[in-house]
């Protein structure tokens, strides 16, 4: 856990496991105690808060002899308006891809789960390319990236393409021809693998980003949830009024997705 948090070491593993729940990670059952007091290094009585913490805010089931089961909540509805376009953004993810190295930590085939074919706008089952990958720069880690991409636009790529060239380059040069992104900045706190990955204690705070890109033909081609540290990366934004004097609007012009 994380020193330097101001949380109590049961709240901190409260907030952890309730972002895995909310992301859907759990859908076979969320991890025994013991299981959970070896991941977080600590005691059963404080595990045992944050489950009960989790309970009582219906994230969780707990029954004797059944396990601990994650609540499936409904997913609040899309929003009408129409997301920002691809442009600046782009160029923003493939240079922060040329100007970083990359570690592939897994590349593989398999079922999407039914939230990535949600996304993704497939059939339950599709299969799908999942990538997990962290990159970095000179000072260590930077980010912790998993994406997910259609089994049959990923045919002509794998780990050893993804090691050498940013997934949208892939991407084009498999024909796809890349429309608009829909993006979603949060935080959450780093769990146990990714701690690891990004060098980071468990609980530390992390920039999320959940993008959805779409091709010019209004189809999702790919879905990327990913985890950057704070320290070491910053998103610039540029806000300009437009529209005539009765009705002014804010209008964003993406400068740079920074890194250091």
């Amino acid at each position: 856990m994380n020193p330097d948090l101001p949380l109590p070491k049961y709240h901190q593993i409260y907030l952890v496991l309730r972002e895995q729940i909310e992301e859907g990670r759990y859908t076979e059952g969320v991890p025994g105690e013991m299981q959970l007091m070896k991941s977080f290094g600590c005691a059963r009585v404080t595990v045992r808060r944050a489950l009960e913490r989790l309970v009582a805010e219906g994230m969780i089931e707990r029954a004797p002899g059944r396990g601990t089961t994650a609540v499936q909540r409904p997913r609040p509805p899309t929003s009408s308006r129409r997301p920002a376009q691809l442009t600046g953004l782009l160029e923003n993810i493939v240079n922060m891809g040329l100007a970083t190295s990359v570690r592939v930590i897994d590349c593989e085939v398999l079922p999407a789960s039914e939230t990535v074919a949600e996304r993704l706008a497939l059939d339950a089952g599709a299969h799908v390319q999942k990538a997990v990958r962290v990159r970095s720069t000179r000072e260590g880690p930077l980010s912790h990236i998993t994406t997910y991409v259609p089994a049959l636009l990923a045919a002509g790529f794998g780990r050893r393409e993804l090691a050498k060239k940013p997934l949208l380059i892939l991407l084009e040069e498999s024909g796809v021809r890349i429309g608009r992104a829909m993006q979603t900045l949060s935080a959450r706190l780093a769990d146990v693998v990714v701690a690891e990955r990004l060098a980071v204690p468990v609980g530390s705070p992390l920039l999320a980003v959940a993008r959805l890109i779409y091709d010019d033909a209004e189809r999702p081609v790919q879905w990327l949830q990913g985890l950057y540290r704070p320290d070491r990366y910053q998103y610039r934004m540029q806000l300009s009024r437009v529209g005539s004097i009765d009705a002014k609007v804010w209008v964003s012009e993406e400068l740079s997705a920074q890194f250091h």
